[in-house]
């Protein structure tokens, strides 16, 4: 089971962290990512980090601002989120897939945690 923590309410300019533990598979094996969805939005990909090498993917919204990594020895993936905007305030979940393919696509990812809300005010 995925489950996120660290969203909360935080001023235009500022910082979060958004934490994701994995308690119920072998966290090394899978591919992990951070998704969004904002009101009335379809959810979209936000940032990835392969199992294999550590290498990330980001959206262009984010890049720059956003950091991905993960800790296998503890079953956690981390977000830093910087310089947050207003147009940043949505639900992010953290996912999980073992398949190859395409990493930002959001049908691929089989697991996914309850989401934790993001609001940042202007």
């Amino acid at each position: 089971q995925l489950q996120a923590s660290g969203g909360g309410l935080v001023q235009a300019g500022g910082s979060l962290r958004l934490s994701c533990a994995d308690s119920s598979r072998t966290f090394s094996n899978y591919h992990m990512a951070w998704f969004r969805q904002a009101p009335g939005k379809e959810r979209e990909f936000v940032a990835a980090i392969y199992r294999n090498d550590d290498s990330t993917s980001y959206a262009d919204s984010v890049k720059g601002r956003f950091t991905i990594s993960r800790d296998n020895a503890k079953n956690t993936v981390c977000l830093q989120m910087n310089s947050l905007k207003p147009e940043d305030t949505a639900v992010y979940y953290c996912a999980a897939k073992i398949s190859s393919g395409i990493i930002t696509l959001v049908t691929l990812y089989s697991y996914w945690g309850p989401g934790t809300l993001v609001t940042v005010s202007s």
